[in-house]
């Protein structure tokens, strides 16, 4: 019997019929990191907007990091179902070339115009990984890719709407 304290978690196989479930985490991973950071840039919009978009701006990403921060579960379990281990350091999670934390800071329209550009990039990236699932015979993976990509539509549409000229 092995010693409870002593296990470690580590990839496995999994015979479900997803072919290539490796690819297909790889991927996963990805948008799971994405969607990461921008939980975090969506909390810093949140708690820093100013002026006259204050209150919409800060109540819509109120909704907006919910969302995120559920969805991150939802990509790190598949990625566990699927055999493959989740980001484990928090590199793994947090994107290495976004801005520093000294750079000067933005005004409302800016950070409503880089939160949106932010969900489009992950609804790319969403279809992106529709494409890697189906072709691994993965409908489940392609559904969820499906609708975080409704979602990150949704919330680039309500974005672009508050800045439009």
């Amino acid at each position: 019997m092995k010693d409870l304290r002593t296990i470690t978690p580590d990839a496995t196989k999994v015979n479900t019929g997803v072919k290539n479930p490796e690819k297909v985490a790889e991927s996963l991973t990805q948008l799971l990191s994405g969607t990461y950071d921008l939980l975090i840039r969506t909390h810093e919009v949140h708690w820093n907007i100013e002026g006259p978009m204050f209150y919409s701006v800060h109540m819509l990403t109120e909704g907006q990091y919910g969302e995120l921060f559920n969805a991150t579960d939802v990509l790190a379990e598949r990625i566990r179902a699927l055999g493959q281990l989740a980001p484990i350091q928090p590199g793994g999670l947090v994107n290495p070339d976004a801005p520093k934390k000294d750079a000067a800071p933005a005004t409302a329209e800016k950070m409503v115009e880089m939160l949106k550009d932010r969900h489009e990039a992950l609804a790319r990236l969403s279809h992106e990984l529709v494409e890697i699932a189906e072709k691994a015979k993965d409908p489940v993976t392609a559904d969820l890719a499906t609708a975080r990509s409704t979602v990150h539509e949704k919330a680039a549409w309500m974005l672009r709407s508050m800045i439009a000229h």
